[in-house]
């Protein structure tokens, strides 16, 4: 699944395109400054980022240079008030991949987001199969050597997102307010027992088990990787 990094320090505007991006069914992240996205970008993986010029602290052109400076792949989209040739030309000498002047239309940014990603080769994972274990988004189905295997709708949600980023560990907060929402009167031990149930269901499957990360949450480690 494509991962989406949103930084813009307009909160509104942040929302709106984060819900947006969302709605159309990618993963995304919104951030309101560039140095809570680089914090964050040390411990998830993103697989493009869409960043406004004009923030306080770091701004958008001091922010793409030190992404470049790690990461020469990524595609970077900026959005700006700034319209002069000037801002352009210097975003894409910095090596963005596009630039989109606002006021925006957010239809128009999944526009970009999925042209950039085409481009790049990024496309969205829709399938995920690991050794002879697959599961299927669309049908909301998994299976295991050719045979149905058997998943409540949050088991498969839940498994799909911690095999989608194998290795990558997962809060148990964030889980919570991912799959229970926000609103849920459950507890964090309901991702414990959820996490018990798939273990449970997963044990004579050997392709990949499902690992605490103590103080932290939950990560799949996959079998080629211990």
């Amino acid at each position: 699944m494509v991962n989406v990094l949103v930084v813009e320090d307009d909160e509104r505007l942040n929302r709106i395109i984060t819900t947006v991006i969302e709605n159309d069914g990618y993963e995304v992240r919104g951030f309101l400054s560039a140095m809570e996205a680089l914090d964050e970008m040390e411990q998830t993986k993103f697989d493009i980022i869409i960043s406004d010029i004009m923030m306080p602290g770091m701004d958008g052109f001091s922010f793409a240079t030190m992404i470049r400076a790690v990461d020469s792949k990524i595609p970077i989209l900026f959005m700006s008030a700034r319209d002069d040739s000037l801002s352009k030309e210097k975003g894409f000498r910095l090596g963005i991949d596009d630039y989109l002047v606002k006021p925006i239309n957010p239809e128009e940014i999944l526009w970009r987001i999925k042209a950039i990603l085409r481009r790049a080769n990024i496309l969205e994972q829709e399938k995920i199969s690991i050794g002879e274990f697959s599961m299927d988004k669309k049908s909301v189905s998994a299976r295991y050597k050719n045979e149905e295997f058997s998943l409540t709708n949050r088991e498969f949600n839940l498994l799909y997102k911690l095999l989608s980023y194998p290795n990558q560990a997962f809060s148990r907060a964030k889980l919570m307010d991912e799959f229970w929402g926000f609103e849920s009167d459950s507890t964090l031990r309901s991702v414990d027992v959820y996490i018990t149930k798939l273990r449970n269901k997963l044990v004579n499957i050997d392709e990949f088990k499902i690992k605490t990360v103590y103080g932290v949450g939950y990560k799949v480690v996959l079998q080629n990787e211990k």
